[in-house]
């Protein structure tokens, strides 16, 4: 077996190998999940850090450091002398003190089969102005974890539950910690009242009176040997400070019961603080489990939650069209004479279909502005190029996903990456895209990116063969076979189903395979525990359960 510790040791070594500071301009990042997206608290910059990448086979774990320059609209790597090790699932938080600081706490690092997981305990920060990393070693912190939520609060760090996992068990927090930024120290809080029951990847953001909210998540518990429950929660919570200014600050717990209409459960979003005292939450993904089957519902919505009213509710794009009807307003006053020509029609929801080599299936959708009565229309060229601009090739919003990567600045809503399924295969994505939160007219797409140039890798032969080599022998064949046939199958229906249009039924696609097995042993695992944790496991029992269906 591996032994993590001297594999991290081993990187570790070569970073210590950087002896200066380099900062050179580069291509966007390669695509990663886990790895934490900042604002930076002075400049027009984003800052990216570590991350994941599992290609069907293998996973790659990431310490480099990426600056996102948003007014030139382009990336640059930051190599610093001794950066923290590799790592995904941390957390990472901004705070303005002495040109900016970038705290970095726990997380995981996987090896590269995917088969065994050290969980960090350890805080990092990044001096901005400086640019150098220091590690912070302060007894009586939280415990080595993943999925865990951090954020800054009035001169401290407080962290708020995540998971342990290992080959054999799992253990899921509720438990508070803060760090503070003046003394250095940890402290754990017994706050009063009931809490929020243990979660990982839930929403944790602060307030402007110093207190914190808690809402959704996901857990698991053991119902018997070998069988798990996940729960997707949907409680909110407020922890409040009470005697704050005192030696130390007293904490309570609080349900809170939010008006307006709240997200629906799903796991894997993301959260940002946005512009107004609110807080947003954006994509995700709810796995519902039939008799037969599961259906994963991706999400691309936003949700803003607002502190001050203690109220849920769904974000409204204006859309473009905003601009043109005050440009034709504007237009129609100088020349009265003119005909009048019917308006345009409104934006309309197209729904278009990728479909990857295997046959699958993946649904995207579009919303594409104006009518086609509009390019007749005598206007400037800025509506013309606006016009081109919404070409059905060109996608205004992001696609459904979860685990993206977000981050406000300035008002501006930045969304990087995430991860969809496109039939049985995991696409780690890399485009960015953004939104002003004041305007709230429609995306911009700053880098974009086509799932199906996605490198995917299936299981070796080999490894199945360790398994078992005379069943997986003698059964080679036959599932090549199948395989081959399903494939053709999916070529004469992918001829015979055109593109879905609005208001029609998507025609449902469903392949008894053994990677449908997989995908039901994979609905049981948390948002932040990867497919890689359990390929070896589930890969076994779906070939268990495909040899029994067929």
């Amino acid at each position: 077996q591996e032994d993590l510790e001297a594999l991290i040791a081993e990187f570790q070594s070569l970073d210590a190998k950087k002896t200066q500071v380099i900062e050179t301009s580069c291509p966007p990042p390669s695509p990663r999940l886990n790895c934490s997206l900042c604002a930076h608290p002075e400049r027009d910059e984003l800052i990216l850090f570590g991350g994941e990448y599992f290609n069907g086979q293998k996973t790659y774990l990431y310490n480099d450091l990426y600056i996102y320059h948003i007014r030139k609209n382009s990336w640059a790597k930051l190599d610093i002398p001794n950066p923290p090790p590799r790592r995904c699932a941390h957390q990472a938080a901004v705070v303005p003190t002495a040109g900016g600081q970038l705290w970095i706490f726990g997380g995981e690092f996987a090896s590269p089969s995917g088969e065994q997981f050290y969980h960090y305990k350890d805080l990092w920060v990044l001096h901005l102005a400086t640019k150098t990393w220091e590690q912070i070693k302060a007894p009586g912190g939280p415990s080595g974890r993943s999925g865990h939520r951090m954020v800054a609060c009035k001169r401290q760090l407080i962290v708020f539950g995540g998971f342990h996992e290992s080959t054999r068990d799992f253990i899921y927090y509720n438990d508070v910690y803060t760090f503070n930024l003046d003394s250095f120290t940890w402290s754990k809080l017994a706050p009063a009242g009931m809490g929020p029951a243990p979660r990982s990847g839930c929403l944790m953001t602060p307030t402007p009176e110093g207190n914190i909210i808690i809402y959704g998540g996901y857990s698991k518990q053991r119902i018997k040997k070998d069988v798990d429950k996940g729960t997707l929660h949907t409680d909110m919570f407020l922890l409040k400070a009470e005697g704050a200014g005192k030696e130390e600050d007293r904490w309570s717990w609080s349900r809170l019961s939010p008006s307006g209409v709240k997200p629906p459960p799903r796991s894997g979003f993301s959260v940002a603080a946005a512009p107004n005292s609110r807080c947003l939450l954006f994509g995700g993904v709810h796995d519902e489990e039939e008799e037969e089957s599961i259906q994963g519902d991706f999400f691309n919505d936003i949700y803003f939650y607002d502190i001050s009213k203690n109220r849920w509710f769904p974000a409204q794009l204006k859309g473009p069209r905003a601009e043109q009807r005050r440009r034709r307003r504007g237009r129609q006053a100088e020349a009265q004479e003119e005909p009048q020509l019917p308006p345009p029609q409104g934006p309309q929801e197209i729904v278009k279909e990728l479909v990857a080599e295997d046959g699958t299936i993946m649904t995207i959708k579009q919303v594409i502005p104006g009518a086609a009565e509009a390019k007749d229309r005598p206007g400037s060229e800025e509506e013309e190029e606006e016009e081109e601009g919404g070409a059905p090739g060109q996608p205004l919003e992001p696609c459904p996903r979860c685990s993206a990567m977000v981050a406000v600045k300035h008002g501006v809503l930045y969304v990087y990456g995430g991860m969809l399924e496109l039939g049985d295969r995991q696409v780690t994505l890399s485009d960015l895209h953004c939104l002003d939160l004041h305007r709230m007219e429609q995306w911009k797409v700053l880098l974009e990116m086509d799932p199906k140039t996605q490198e995917w890798l299936e299981e070796s032969e080999s490894d199945e063969e360790e398994d078992d080599d005379d069943v997986e022998g003698a059964e080679g064949g036959e599932e090549e076979e199948e395989s081959s046939e399903e494939e053709s199958e999916d070529e004469e229906g992918e001829q015979q189903h055109p593109a879905v249009q609005p208001g029609e039924a998507q025609p449902q696609y469903v392949t008894r395979t053994e990677q449908h097995w997989l995908r039901l042993a994979r609905s049981h695992m948390g948002p932040e525990a990867k497919d890689r944790k359990v390929l070896k496991v589930a890969h076994a029992m779906a070939k268990t359960f495909y040899e029994d269906a067929i």
